[in-house]
């Protein structure tokens, strides 16, 4: 399932404040569920990375930079689509 763009684009704009909230709703949303311990808190880090489309006869690859979310879960590491939404700006 992926997030709806309207959804994401308000989250890219909310405050320190709101987002620190929206961090401990979703962690006690998920340890409810069962999908995360109350211990398990995993170390993620964002990288920009160029992507290659893998289309034949494409000039314009590698495509991007997108962002790139990883963190080490179950003992295998993970990655997950982020996207353009961030800036180097908004990481600082």
């Amino acid at each position: 399932m992926s997030l709806d763009r309207d959804l994401l684009d308000a989250v890219k704009d909310l405050d320190e404040h709101d987002l620190r909230r929206l961090l401990i709703l979703t962690r006690a949303q998920l340890q409810g569920s069962g999908a995360l311990g109350a211990d398990d808190h995993p170390e993620v880090h964002l990288r920009q990375q160029a992507v290659r489309c893998g289309k034949t006869g494409c000039t314009r690859c590698p495509h991007g930079p997108y962002w790139y979310a990883y963190w080490t879960e179950n003992g295998q590491r993970r990655s997950r689509y982020v996207g353009r939404l961030l800036d180097e700006e908004a990481l600082l």
